[in-house]
């Protein structure tokens, strides 16, 4: 394999007919970075390895998909960010708390609970407005967590212009939500 190919020539070149080969030569190019930036979000050097390893499984399952909208690296740590994020939330939600049979409980009121859920109803028909491309970039900035610079990167744009759609995009939710509560 050739050190001095991109990744992008790595990946069109060997993954149809060498993925093996594929694999080994951007995992040995990448893991340690991937593993550096684990541990920056968990501070955990076990949970690191263990996010890096399920990292690249994700990342080699889905490499037919990547479209190069991006450089492969851009791609690959967007991937290993959002799912570290994700891991940390996912591990926040599932901490569990011993409930004694003195301790107050703060249930959630039934009105609470309905309005909540008329809220939601109502920002998802605001956003069932949106067209695809809106939906998408608000996708990668909220969902993927990609940064401004990566956005304006993949859609070869300058950053301050994906900063005003994606404000034009949340004004016109507003917008459409207000214009549902009030009617």
């Amino acid at each position: 394999m050739h050190t001095s190919l991109t990744d992008e020539n790595i990946i069109r070149l060997y993954l149809p007919n060498q993925p093996n080969q594929c694999f080994e030569t951007l995992y040995t190019r990448y893991v340690n970075k991937v593993y550096r930036r684990c541990l920056s979000l968990t501070q955990d050097s076990a949970k690191a390895e263990d996010f890096t390893h399920d990292i690249f499984l994700k990342v080699f399952d889905k490499l037919d998909n990547f479209q190069e909208r991006a450089r492969f690296s851009t791609w690959l740590y967007s991937i290993a960010y959002n799912y570290c994020l994700d891991q940390i939330r996912i591990s926040k939600r599932i901490n569990t708390v011993t409930i004694s049979d003195d301790d107050d409980l703060d249930m959630p009121d039934i009105q609470e609970s309905a309005l909540r859920e008329e809220t939601l109803h109502m920002v998802k028909r605001a956003m069932d407005t949106l067209s695809k491309e809106e939906t998408e970039l608000l996708r990668l900035k909220y969902e993927d967590s990609m940064s401004i610079d990566e956005i304006a990167d993949l859609y070869d744009l300058k950053a301050s212009a994906v900063k005003m759609r994606l404000k034009r995009i949340r004004d016109k939710i507003h917008r459409l939500y207000e214009q549902q509560y009030n009617s």
